[in-house]
């Protein structure tokens, strides 16, 4: 069984329509990063929720991933699949 030991990651500010798309080896301590203001790029955004995170087996493939999520139909994606609050229909 091959072990899922990255992570992408989504987090969501509290304070402004805005979200960030991260990975890492270790999402404990990248959170803890976030939360402190040591992450010039969500510093400005805090504070912060974990609103969804995917385990990935290899670096290139969170960073794969990472990239995608960032792109326009990755975040339609995300918008659409992943971050919504409502039931899907039919549900």
């Amino acid at each position: 069984m091959t072990q899922l030991s990255w992570f992408v990651y989504i987090l969501r500010s509290s304070i402004r329509d805005w979200i960030y798309v991260g990975f890492t080896d270790d999402l404990a301590r990248r959170m803890r990063e976030h939360e402190a203001g040591r992450v010039q790029s969500t510093k400005a955004y805090r504070p912060l929720v974990l609103v969804a995170y995917v385990a990935l087996p290899t670096e290139r493939k969170a960073r794969e991933l990472e990239k995608y999520f960032k792109t326009g139909s990755g975040k339609a994606v995300l918008k659409k699949r992943i971050l919504t609050d409502e039931a899907p229909k039919g549900a």
